[in-house]
């Protein structure tokens, strides 16, 4: 591939992932920041961040979540992302203190099918991801002569897709200056 700027960079953030390094740090990523980081970590101006997020529904939380809203509008209408948003899926299951509901939110499917619906416009394509299924994602398109880089921490990456991509990098390592605000946690009714 040549230099510099001949180079597209598509980035695919699933922030599930991302808020575990977030939680592990004790910090925000600045996400204007972290643009520019790729940037010159891939000598490249032309770059697409998609972010990927699955919310709480209404009327789940005793406190409110107009802030995440706020946070992807920021997110599209600020910096420029594709935000791809869906509710948590609730899931009745049984326990032994009676029913509890479980929350889901995978992301995966949008990811693969965005990688491969652009799949025409980019060179360099970053993951944001600790998943092993993604591992299908990066060979195919590492097949089609694409860069593909994982950015991970290391308590929550698999070791299949740490070496299955062109490079690894531990977001818990990246220099402080891509990081933001303390993380203050909210505190939990009893």
């Amino acid at each position: 591939m040549n230099g510099g700027n001949c180079k597209t960079i598509f980035v695919f953030i699933d922030a599930s992932n991302l808020w575990q390094a977030q939680k592990a740090k004790g910090r925000f990523f600045d996400y204007e920041k972290l643009t520019a980081y790729l940037k010159g970590k891939f000598y490249s101006d032309k770059i697409k961040v998609f972010y990927y997020t699955a919310y709480p529904a209404d009327g789940t939380r005793s406190y409110s979540i107009d802030s995440k809203h706020k946070f992807f509008t920021f997110l599209k209408k600020g910096l420029g992302f594709t935000v791809v948003k869906k509710e948590l899926k609730r899931i009745q299951i049984a326990a032994e203190n009676g029913d509890a509901i479980k929350e889901k939110g995978n992301m995966d499917v949008e990811i693969t099918i965005d990688a491969l619906h652009h799949i025409d416009k980019y060179n360099v394509a970053v993951l944001f991801s600790g998943d092993a299924d993604f591992l299908a994602l990066v060979s195919y398109l590492k097949n089609r002569g694409k860069e593909v880089y994982i950015f991970s921490s290391k308590n929550n990456i698999s070791q299949e897709l740490r070496t299955g991509g062109n490079g690894y990098f531990d977001v818990l390592e990246i220099e402080a200056n891509i990081w933001g605000r303390d993380l203050k946690y909210r505190s939990r009714d009893c």
